[in-house]
């Protein structure tokens, strides 16, 4: 392994983070403020701040093989934006396959092992499953592949490196903030939690974040519902809880959650009377804030995210060093600082559609 400089660690990192709408900038995407998780691959190891700045380029055209849940909602467009143009940028190709939601682990296993055996030089998972994974991760690994976790997060301890932030943290930010609204001593209010698809390492992870939040707070938490992020399923959980709920106070869930909730509240009258609040960003949780419609959602950088794991993967194939477990530092947009927030960290551009091939 050599060793790069390009890589610039700073003890203000974590804090620059914070200031919105400064990370990003027209010409290039970096430095930009992650965390590092030291030991790697443990979400509750010790952190450092870091401005991570990429490869300039690639010495050569490598294969990687990128392979996404599914492209039914803008977060993944937002991945895929990352991905495609960080490869891009790098000189390497790349493949990107959608395996169709996170009922179809069979097909994501199938789509990898399909694309590994057309000559991957490495590989980029978001993962369906937290421990669904690990079999194939090991038989990767044990042909010299690398396998970079982005996003979802996995339980292999056979992963090169891992591109992802804290899910339970996410959650946790959404029930700090909510609680913020409702502290204890206040009066009660309801809430429904809607955290994903069952079983998704991510779900779980920002389910045990926001139920922890919240506790010791006014909120009472009525209902929680488990399911896919197409809008349908969300909108079909929602209805289903308002039904259930009638007093209910807050809405608060995935992105797609939330982006459905907008049109139903509105059309029942509920608008203003149940409050929302989502768990990740979107350009509809985006417009969403932007419009009243939605309180507040934390940000963790997607595209960011897939850049880095990107270049994570071409530093392993060069022999550069790199960034074992790294991740963009959170933090929440409200209706009051929106204004200040730069969407091209977090948000593929207007217009942009979904890439599967790097030449």
């Amino acid at each position: 392994m050599r060793t790069s400089n390009a890589l610039l660690s700073g003890s203000s990192a974590l804090a620059l983070a914070l200031v919105l709408g400064t990370t990003a900038q027209a010409e290039t995407w970096y430095p930009y403020t992650v965390e590092v998780w030291d030991p790697p691959f443990d979400m509750s190891s010790p952190r450092t701040g870091l401005d991570y700045v990429p490869l300039e380029t690639a010495s050569q055209k490598w294969d990687l093989c990128i392979s996404f849940p599914h492209m039914k909602d803008a977060y993944w467009l937002g991945v895929d934006y990352g991905v495609v143009d960080e490869a891009r940028r790098l000189g390497v190709s790349a493949t990107v396959v959608e395996a169709g939601g996170y009922t179809e682990l069979n097909t994501q296993i199938s789509q990898i092992e399909d694309c590994v055996s057309a000559g991957a030089d490495a590989v980029i998972i978001g993962a369906i499953s937290f421990d669904g994974l690990n079999n194939l991760v090991g038989e990767i690994r044990a042909r010299g592949i690398p396998v970079i976790d982005v996003i979802n997060g996995m339980s292999s301890d056979q992963l090169s490196a891992k591109s992802l932030v804290s899910f339970g943290e996410m959650g946790a930010k959404a029930g700090e903030f909510l609680a913020s609204e409702h502290p204890a001593g206040s009066d009660a209010v309801k809430a429904a939690w809607f955290p994903g698809p069952a079983g998704a390492g991510w779900v779980e992870a920002g389910n045990a974040g926001f139920s922890g939040a919240i506790e010791g707070s006014a909120v009472d938490l009525v209902d929680t519902r488990y399911g896919d992020t197409g809008k349908e399923v969300q909108a079909k959980l929602v209805e289903d809880t308002l039904e259930a709920h009638p007093d209910l106070g807050y809405i608060v869930g995935t992105a797609v959650t939330a982006e459905a909730a907008v049109p139903i509240l509105r059309s029942r009258g509920l608008a203003g009377q149940v409050n929302v609040i989502s768990y990740y960003y979107t350009p509809g949780v985006d417009r969403g804030i932007a419009r009243g419609q939605i309180l507040a959602a934390p940000t963790d950088s997607t595209v960011i995210q897939g850049r880095i794991a990107v270049d994570q993967a071409v530093r392993i194939l060069e022999g550069e060093e790199y960034v074992r477990h790294a991740g963009p530092a959170l933090y929440v947009v409200t209706q009051e600082n929106h204004g200040e927030f730069d969407p091209s960290s977090t948000l593929a551009p207007d217009g942009f559609r979904p890439v599967f091939a790097v030449e």
